[in-house]
């Protein structure tokens, strides 16, 4: 079961965030076609001056830019930026407004409108081999849900107002979800993607949560640091 998400819901930091949001419901309609995606994996990236400590891997590390300035806005509103110049990812901003951070959206299931979501995957130049890989991924994520950068970043999924000829509506589940796993983020450079930044969560045993890969030098950076992903309860 799930419920309506409020601002409230989403004003403590991302990495607090990251895990309540594992089960939940992202809905958007997106030119009159509606799809509904489970999330099963996520990733928090806090700001400029959010939390005890800075974070590398952020692309708000370095304060506010015309890039990450939904980051900085209020709670609830997703964060679509584009990713190598292909792909748009979706994030949730967390966090009071006026403090930067967001969580990734890795991965999910996608439970309602899979022949749009696999069609816009498709034009995209997507391969779909089976149900499982139609938002198992971020790029994928984003293909399937049908949020693109510029035109959607910034869209309101507390009261789902319209964007761009789309609406985004966040649902929250009753209960958190268990178990959950958590482990570096994946792909990310240096020291934000090892485990002294253990900010990925995710649905243990979930068949649409991504493949994990190193960032440059994280893995080095892992072996000094003698740590291991761990799991929460």
């Amino acid at each position: 079961m799930t419920r309506p998400a409020a601002r409230h819901d989403l004003q403590a930091l991302p990495v607090e965030v990251a895990p309540l949001l594992l089960g939940a419901h992202l809905e958007t309609v997106v030119a009159g076609e509606r799809v509904v995606l489970r999330i099963s994996e996520v990733e928090a990236y806090h700001g400029l001056g959010t939390g005890d400590r800075p974070d590398p891997g952020s692309h708000a590390r370095g304060g506010p830019t015309a890039r990450n300035a939904t980051m900085w806005g209020e709670p609830g509103h997703l964060y679509v930026y584009l990713s190598h110049g292909i792909h748009s990812c979706v994030n949730v901003v967390c966090g009071p407004d006026g403090v930067a951070g967001g969580v990734l959206l890795r991965g999910g299931e996608v439970i309602e409108g899979a022949a749009a979501a696999e069609r816009r995957r498709r034009e995209r130049g997507g391969v779909v081999r089976t149900a499982r890989d139609l938002a198992r991924g971020p790029g994928r994520l984003g293909d399937a849900v049908g949020l693109r950068h510029p035109a959607h970043d910034g869209i309101d999924a507390i009261t789902g107002a319209e964007r761009a000829g789309a609406r985004a509506r966040l649902f929250l589940p009753e209960r958190r979800a268990t178990p959950i796993a958590t482990g570096p983020r994946v792909g990310v450079a240096g020291v934000a993607g090892t485990a002294a930044f253990p900010w990925r969560f995710w649905l243990t045993g979930d068949p649409t949560v991504s493949a994990f890969r190193w960032g440059r030098g994280a893995a080095e950076e892992t072996a000094r640091q003698g740590d291991t992903p761990g799991v929460l309860d």
